[in-house]
């Protein structure tokens, strides 16, 4: 059997089930949104760390820790941003071989680094700059790991040796001495 063609009392209907139709996409495309910002969030709580101006000439930055225990905060090295991962175990700054051909780094023989993960084959850079909420370091040394997955970068002690470390309950606070002023 065939339907009857639409007629004009037919429209306000059609458009409400049209209209309903649109609000749950949008409503599913906020919750996808919310959820992913959330996620975020746990991963990293620090997405924008800023550092203050302490007493004594000192800049200090507060970190939050996340929920798996981890130091997370975005940055930037050479001025393009990267999350980075506090990591005293790591002498160098290690980035994985994808992101240092994203962010163009020359990359100089390395060798090999002993890691969790047992060893690994390396190659060596310099990091013109590097910047944690202000928290800069020029020429800093770093290692450039083929089989590193992800993008996150682990902060090793070339960047951190210059700080002081003060882990308190959930917070790991940097504190740099200023220069000059």
């Amino acid at each position: 059997m065939t339907e009857p063609p639409p007629n004009t009392s037919d429209l306000p209907s059609r458009i409400g089930r049209a209209m309903l139709f649109g609000a749950w996409i949008a409503g599913l495309a906020l919750l996808v949104m919310f959820f992913d910002d959330w996620l975020e969030r746990q991963h990293n709580p620090n997405p924008n760390p800023i550092a203050t101006q302490a007493a004594g000439n000192v800049q200090e930055l507060v970190l939050r820790r996340n929920r798996a225990g981890h130091y997370v905060a975005t940055g930037a090295i050479n001025g393009e941003p990267v999350r980075f991962l506090v990591d005293t175990g790591a002498t160098n700054v290690a980035l994985p071989l994808s992101l240092a051909r994203r962010l163009g780094l020359r990359l100089g023989p390395g060798g090999t680094s002993l890691t969790a993960n047992g060893e690994v084959r390396t190659w060596s850079t310099r990091l013109e700059r590097v910047d944690l909420g202000g928290l800069v370091a020029h020429g800093v040394r770093a290692s450039v790991l083929p089989n590193m997955p992800g993008e996150d970068v682990l902060l090793g002690m070339s960047y951190l040796k210059h700080l002081e470390l003060i882990q308190r309950g959930d917070t790991l606070t940097l504190r740099q001495q200023r220069i000059g002023g």
